[in-house]
């Protein structure tokens, strides 16, 4: 039985763990080779290990998505391997520590730093395998949050520009046939969730949800898989949100 990612490459950063590894499990099940990336190497062998395990291929690459050189040696491996990228799935990022704390509370050298890994690394990637990915008629997608909608952190601000940015990457990049979208993702029940917020904010975040069930990695990764496929084609220039209305409640509190 043919799948709906038979024969098509899937490009993926922060693929190490979390949600770059279950989104990488899932598009395997349907039928893709994936382009593993992290900077993490031991992750990214147990996604490896993963991806086989579903059935599929991969080849895995680490280097730092913040080196401009980096980017574009990475991408000229990739994109003369394959003609045709059919997904650039741009999920890598910082979401905790330090760049979690409030925006007077950062000064400028670090300010660039997490500017440029969440908001500028994407566009340069993207930008660096352009000739493949407009081959493939492809889409690139982003890695926003529900943060973007609530930006009092420096995270927050970083992603709203990065919602910013998906709407000019997709006025660019739609006249070449490439689609342009982000995932805004609440709180989800993820080891990295758990481990990067203290349990009381963990709790109360998920308290500003409107419905009472708690999202998990694989309700991130099913969306992507969809807007990535035949079913999502119409589907251009948007930020969607996947957050069980919590980005309406974090404006009310």
């Amino acid at each position: 039985m043919s799948k709906r990612f038979d024969n098509k490459v899937v490009v993926i950063t922060g693929a190490g763990g979390g949600l770059g590894q279950t989104s990488a499990v899932l598009f395997a099940r349907e039928g893709a080779h994936l382009v593993l990336t992290d900077i993490n190497e031991e992750g990214l062998k147990e996604s490896a290990a993963l991806v086989e395990e579903a059935g599929s291929t991969c080849s895995t690459h680490v280097f730092d998505i913040m080196d401009e050189s980096e980017i574009e040696a990475f991408a000229k491996e990739i994109c003369a391997k394959h003609d045709k990228i059919d997904v650039l799935y741009n999920n890598a990022g910082a979401a905790y520590g330090e760049v979690t704390k409030m925006v007077d509370d950062m000064n400028q050298e670090k300010w660039l730093r997490y500017l440029s890994l969440n908001t500028v690394s994407p566009m340069l990637l993207a930008r660096a395998m352009r000739s493949s990915l407009s081959n493939a008629k492809g889409l690139i997608l982003n890695q926003s949050s529900m943060a973007s909608y609530a930006p009092a952190t420096v995270y927050g601000v970083t992603k709203a520009a990065l919602n910013s940015m998906t709407y000019g990457m997709a006025n660019v990049f739609s006249a070449e046939g490439i689609r342009v979208n982000a995932i805004a993702p609440g709180i989800m029940e993820t080891p990295a969730n758990k481990e990067g917020l203290t349990a009381e904010t963990y709790a109360r975040v998920q308290g500003m949800q409107l419905s009472d069930i708690h999202g998990t990695a694989e309700d991130i990764a099913n969306l992507a898989v969809f807007l990535a496929s035949e079913e999502g084609r119409f589907i251009n220039c948007d930020v969607i949100n996947c957050d069980a209305g919590n980005r309406l409640r974090a404006w009310r509190n």
